[in-house]
């Protein structure tokens, strides 16, 4: 299998960039990408079991991984939520998926947002992680919009070992994240 672009992309152009940038002494302590999270709250799979089913199949395809369902940790009467009820996807991916995934997500889906002017760079932790907001699963082209009864959302984390939000920055940005102002 050949590696993914992403991949090829981060080892010839970014560690270079990054480390004239921040003058780093050694290539290990440029940031690099561990993983990325996605995860998918499913409000309405109190009344509906099928949901989470649908959920963790939509997650399984966008991601090219198989997704889990996700329990909830206690129970909330208001919500009619009992513990250990499914009510959530998640799916952790890694390694040469990781790329393809961030490729995918940076070319294809986030253009075809409606409206679409860039990510904002607000969703950093501090700690050198970015978790972005997808308000519509039908922006990936792997979910067909004919099967879809129901339009929900997800949040993608990318876990970096950057130390501060600025290298982190600078590190989804060179890999091709469209930030809204970029500098």
């Amino acid at each position: 299998m050949a590696k993914p672009r992403l991949k090829e992309k981060y080892l010839k152009e970014v560690v270079p960039a990054l480390k004239e940038k921040f003058a780093y002494k050694s290539v290990m302590q440029v940031p690099k990408l561990t993983k990325i999270c996605i995860n998918k709250g499913i409000g309405q799979a109190v009344a509906d079991k099928k949901l989470v089913e649908i959920g963790v199949e939509e997650l399984t395809a966008i991601s090219g991984q198989k997704a889990v369902p996700t329990k909830s940790r206690k129970a909330i009467s208001n919500f009619k939520l009992r513990e250990n009820m499914p009510i959530g996807a998640r799916v952790t991916l890694r390694g040469d998926r990781m790329y393809e995934f961030m490729d995918r997500l940076a070319t294809v889906a986030l253009p075809r947002v409606r409206d679409f002017r860039g990510i904002s760079d607000s969703g950093f932790d501090g700690r050198g992680n970015y978790t972005l907001g997808v308000k519509e699963q039908i922006i990936f082209p792997e979910i067909s919009i004919d099967k879809v009864n129901k339009i929900s959302g997800m949040d993608i984390t990318f876990v970096t070992t950057a130390q501060t939000d600025e290298e982190s920055r600078a590190l989804l940005a060179a890999l091709g994240m469209p930030f809204k102002n970029q500098k």
